[in-house]
C-alpha cells in the first residue's frame, strides 16, 4: 500500500512556556517527527511534512492546502493553548481529510481532567479523590492530605514538580497559587497515591489491543515525591530525571496485569479513544489501580513509552507506526459508512 502522508505538527515557537523554564516539552515534537518520517517513508509513503504555525484563524486554509490522502497528526497545540490541539482536529474532520489519532471531542475531553475523572467514577473506574480549587475558594478544600496540585488543563507535565506535593494547608495555599498564576484558572487538587506507578498503551478502535504494562519506577532521594514531574521527562541533569525509569514489560504478577490492562482498556473506551491513546494509574492502599489521567496523544518517538511498549509486543517501530496508519484509515471508513446510513 502505498499513501500520501503529511505530518501535521506545531512548529515550536516563543510562548508561555519558554517564560517558565518548559519550553523543551513544545521543542520536543520535532523528535517525534523525524523518526515518524523516516518509519513512513520506509514502509513506502509519499512523506510531506506540514508545520502550523498561529494564529488558529489561518490554521484551516493551511489544511486545506494540504494535498494527501492522510494527514499523521503529531499536532500538540501552540501558543500555550493546548486547547487547539482538539481545535485543529476538529478541522481536519470539517475538511474531510482522514487523520491519525483520537477525535477532537477525545482531544478535548481528555484536556479537562476533573470532566474526564467524573466520566472515568460514573462507570466504576477510581481515580484519586479531587477537586477544583483556585486562590478564591481553597476554604473549600475538604481532602486528605498528602496532595498534588496540577494545572487543570495542560499536558506533558507543565507545572507539576516536587512542590507540586502539598502536605498542608500553608503548601497547599501556595502552590495553588502560584499554578493558578502560571496557568489561569482553576488548579486540579488530588489526593496522593503512594502506591505503584503503571501506564498502558492501548492500540485500535472498535477492538482495541492492550500492550505490554509499564512501571515507572523512581530511584530518588527520600525526602523527594516519587512522580513523573516535568524534570523527569524533558531536564538530563535533574535528579529526577536521573532517578525515573520506566521498566516494561512491568515486574507484576497475572493478575494484577489483568486488572491493570482492563483498567486501561476501560477508561480508553470510557473516553471515546480511537487509534492509539495512553492511561496512566496508581495503586491505592487497596491494591486497586486508580486512573491518573487518559493521554490520548501520548509520545509515539522510539525508545519511549508507547513504542517502548509495541516492542515489548513484539512490534517492529515501523510496524508500530504502520498499525498506527492502517487504524486511521479504518476510522475514516466505519465514519464514512454510518454517515451515509
Amino acid at each position: 500500500m502505498h499513501l500520501e502522508i503529511a505530518i501535521i505538527f506545531n512548529q515550536p515557537s516563543s510562548d508561555r512556556y519558554s517564560k517558565m523554564g518548559e519550553f523543551k516539552a513544545v521543542a520536543g515534537v520535532l523528535e517525534e517527527v523525524r523518526p515518524v518520517h523516516r518509519a513512513l517513508s520506509e514502509l513506502g509513503h509519499t512523506v510531506t511534512k506540514a508545520p502550523l504555525r498561529p494564529p488558529l484563524e489561518l490554521v484551516k486554509e493551511k489544511l486545506r492546502t494540504i494535498r494527501a490522502e492522510l494527514v499523521f497528526n503529531l499536532f500538540e497545540g501552540f501558543e500555550g493553548q493546548p486547547q487547539t490541539e482538539a481545535t485543529v482536529a476538529g478541522m481536519l474532520c470539517e475538511l474531510g481529510i482522514p487523520f491519525t489519532g483520537n477525535p477532537p471531542s477525545t482531544l478535548a475531553l481528555a484536556l479537562d481532567k476533573a470532566k474526564a475523572k467524573a466520566i472515568l467514577e460514573s462507570d466504576g473506574l477510581r481515580t484519586p479523590k479531587y477537586q477544583c480549587l483556585s486562590p478564591e475558594n481553597l476554604e473549600q478544600f475538604h481532602l486528605n492530605f498528602p496532595c498534588i496540585v496540577k494545572p487543570l488543563g495542560e499536558d506533558a507535565s507543565h507545572g507539576v514538580s516536587e512542590e507540586s506535593v502539598v502536605t498542608d494547608l500553608d503548601q497547599l495555599e501556595k502552590q495553588v497559587t502560584k499554578t493558578s498564576q502560571l496557568f489561569g484558572g482553576n488548579t486540579l487538587v488530588e489526593e496522593f497515591l503512594e502506591g505503584r506507578e503503571f501506564n498502558v498503551t492501548v492500540l485500535g478502535n472498535k477492538e482495541p489491543l492492550v500492550l505490554p504494562v509499564a512501571e515507572m519506577v523512581y530511584y530518588l532521594p527520600p525526602e523527594l515525591p516519587k512522580l513523573l514531574t516535568f524534570a523527569a521527562k524533558w531536564q538530563e541533569e535533574s535528579l529526577y530525571y536521573k532517578g525515573t525509569r520506566a521498566t516494561c514489560p512491568a515486574e507484576i504478577g497475572e493478575r494484577e496485569s489483568d486488572l491493570i490492562s482492563q483498567t486501561a482498556l476501560t477508561a480508553f473506551k470510557l473516553l471515546g479513544c480511537r487509534g492509539y491513546a495512553r492511561v496512566d494509574m496508581r495503586m491505592d492502599a487497596e491494591g486497586v489501580p486508580n486512573v491518573l489521567e487518559v493521554n490520548p496523544n501520548p509520545d509515539i518517538s522510539p525508545g519511549y513509552g508507547a513504542a517502548r511498549q509495541a516492542k515489548a509486543a513484539g512490534l517492529t517501530y515501523n510496524q508500530f507506526i504502520e498499525k498506527i496508519v492502517l487504524f486511521a484509515l479504518e476510522e475514516h471508513s466505519y465514519s464514512q459508512v454510518t454517515e451515509t446510513v
